[in-house]
């Protein structure tokens, strides 16, 4: 069990924060056009001020590659932070110099101070001991509450942990708890959905999911390359031909392990994908050689809602269908409202999945909507996350 928040005295006592704020913009301009990552943050952020501990916060912001972008500078966030808490939050343009130490020396009991984009430093990605030990150094002990980098051993996720008292933040004591509850101690039946593009992106969690899971849904792009491991025509769908084997084994071993694996009965086609476009709606069995699977049909939808709304527990891990190109957000829409509003424990998985559910507008109706992509998606896998296993035992 890692050490969390609550298991240190903070009065009078520097926090240095690992945060995720890698926030979107809106395209061209330097407004934030969803503030949800930040707002996860704020019940760690004030837990800390109210037991007395000052705060300094660091994120990273897109991918500057270790150098300084001047767009990708974190005023923005900086000021959309301040809004959020009522309070005003110091800013360095600095997070392992001498600037950032006297910023962060200055701190009185309960302000808050974030340093700068932490990629900018090359010594970040690369977990230079130097870099990490500069980071540590600002501090009397360090949280992560950045579940969404927790999958990467950088130097504000793995390095710093080493050096300093360290714990789960309350963000990070949440995603550990719900996505480990959901494998370790699931309520039954526990489905488990998965979407998105690619059967490579799920390799590891459909291994480790099939004889764990009650049952298995599958939509999304990656259907196509399990029907056409089911001997169905596809179109011109996305198929990834080196796993179409990969998904015939995982049927068989489905199968063998009592764990049902549903595959979409009809689907909706188009030649393109653009809003507006010419669709067809047809069974498996009928899709057109010039045209691909977008989603699943309105059959499959309305199945997966109904048998989704009365399971114990699911885990969802990517969208049904193009859910950024009307009209193929359906599927995902139908399903997610039926999660929503059934008496389910529901685990989403981050990335695009969370993605559509905010744009829904049905997080708040959700057990839980992790923060982390690639992270959520290794926990469930089952791999150990550097920037958890850093964190103090108990």
């Amino acid at each position: 069990m890692k050490r969390m928040l609550r298991d240190f005295d903070w009065q009078g006592k520097r926090a240095l924060v690992r945060v995720d704020f890698n926030v979107p913009f809106e395209r061209g301009t330097t407004r934030i056009s969803d503030d949800v990552r930040i707002r996860e943050a704020l019940p760690t952020i004030e837990y800390l001020r109210g037991q007395g501990a000052s705060v300094v916060l660091c994120t990273h912001l897109g991918r500057p590659d270790g150098k300084r972008v001047p767009e990708m500078e974190l005023g923005p966030v900086v000021e959309r932070l301040g809004e959020l808490l009522g309070a005003p939050v110091g800013y360095v343009h600095d997070a392992p110099g001498g600037e950032a130490k006297a910023a962060a020396g200055a701190l009185a009991a309960g302000d808050v101070l974030m340093l700068e984009t932490i990629r900018f430093w090359p010594g970040e990605e690369t977990n230079d001991a130097d870099f990490a030990a500069s980071l540590a150094s600002i501090a009397d002990a360090y949280v992560n509450d950045a579940f969404g980098t927790a999958h990467r051993a950088h130097a504000s996720t793995e390095g710093v942990a080493r050096l300093l008292p360290a714990m789960a933040g309350l963000l990070m004591e949440k995603e550990i708890t719900f996505l480990g509850g959901v494998l370790e101690n699931p309520v039954r039946p526990l489905a488990a959905l998965l979407g998105g593009a690619k059967v490579s992106d799920k390799l590891q969690v459909l291994g480790r999911l099939v004889g764990h899971a009650d049952e298995l849904f599958v939509g999304g792009g990656m259907a196509g390359t399990f029907l056409k491991a089911q001997g169905y025509e596809i179109g011109v769908s996305l198929v990834e031909e080196d796993l179409v084997g990969f998904c015939t084994d995982t049927m068989e071993r489905a199968a063998a392990a009592s764990t049902p694996v549903t595959l979409p009965e009809d689907v909706v086609v188009a030649e393109r994908i653009e809003p507006g476009v010419p669709t067809s709606v047809v069974g498996i069995g009928d899709i057109p050689a010039n045209a691909m699977i977008l989603d699943i049909g309105p059959r499959t939808a309305a199945d997966y809602a109904q048998r989704l709304a009365a399971v114990g527990s699911v885990v969802w891990n990517g969208p049904m269908g193009v859910f950024e190109v009307s009209p193929f957000n359906e599927g995902t829409r139908i399903v997610a409202e039926a999660i929503a509003s059934g008496n389910v424990v529901s685990v989403i998985g981050g990335g695009s999945t969370a993605e559509a559910i905010a744009h829904l507008g049905l997080a708040e109706q959700m057990s839980h909507v992790s923060t982390g992509g690639g992270a959520s998606l290794e926990f469930l896998e089952g791999r150990e996350l550097p920037g958890v296993a850093a964190l103090d035992d108990v």
